[in-house]
């Protein structure tokens, strides 16, 4: 747990953006993945504990699909604010469209810090965002994600699934989330990379993109992302 945090922020001043308005199709369930039962409750309200109870987090807001019939049916009470932002076709569309809504109708500053975190992993720890916090406040970075140094050795396929080369695994990382930058500079890089028609996969490529160049803070290998059904095992053996 953080103790204190540096001068130029308050316990209470980062916010938290779960895109949550994917259908989940490789888990090949009856509903999207963060609605899957998960030790007495769903995926999603595991990933909301990660973040409600933290001491530094000020508010959630959580991008839904507009005909999500799921949410309502979980009677979500937490312990700091939280608001509902439209879904959007790609993942970059639920974050820029959360974003907006705290710019425009929260009328946030445009230097809030923002977590942006997968609906789909709820076994973070609060040790890994204490670390990204530390990381992205102590060094006055542009922010910075949690990540995973790649362990395995690294294979390029072509695309019959043929190997074509053995990638050299030094520097190299997994992206995991939660993601943290500032509001608008967010909200701005994601902007530009969708009117380019740029392929965006996280909130750090998107900086990238802009010419920035995002921390790596390494994390616990816990940090799962539920993806296919045996991942619902491992995640409740983690949580337990």
């Amino acid at each position: 747990m953080i103790d204190s945090l540096p001068n130029h922020t308050t316990p209470s001043s980062i916010w938290v953006v779960i895109p949550a308005a994917g259908i989940g199709k490789r888990m090949r369930a009856d509903r999207p993945k963060q609605y899957l039962p998960l030790l007495n409750k769903t995926v999603i309200e595991h990933t909301l504990s990660c973040f409600s109870q933290h001491h530094a987090i000020a508010g959630i807001v959580i991008s839904l699909h507009p005909n999500d019939p799921y949410w309502q049916e979980l009677n979500i009470d937490l312990p700091v604010p939280h608001y509902i932002a439209k879904g959007g076709k790609e993942r970059s569309d639920s974050v820029l469209n959360a974003l907006q809504l705290m710019q425009n109708e929260l009328q946030m500053d445009a230097d809030t810090w923002v977590m942006v975190h997968d609906a789909a992993r709820p076994c973070l720890l609060e040790a890994d965002i204490d670390k990204l916090i530390f990381a992205c406040l102590e060094r006055d970075a542009i922010g910075g994600i949690l990540a995973k140094k790649a362990s395995d050795t690294m294979k390029r396929s072509t695309t019959t699934q043929s190997i074509l080369l053995t990638e050299e695994r030094e520097n190299l990382w997994h992206a995991l989330t939660p993601q943290m930058f500032r509001l608008k500079q967010l909200s701005d890089a994601l902007q530009n990379a969708l009117e380019q028609n740029v392929m965006i996969t996280d909130e750090a490529s998107a900086l990238e993109h802009s010419g920035e160049s995002p921390l790596l803070i390494e994390a616990s290998g816990s940090n799962i992302k539920i993806t296919h059904p045996d991942d619902l095992v491992l995640a409740e053996f983690l949580l337990k």
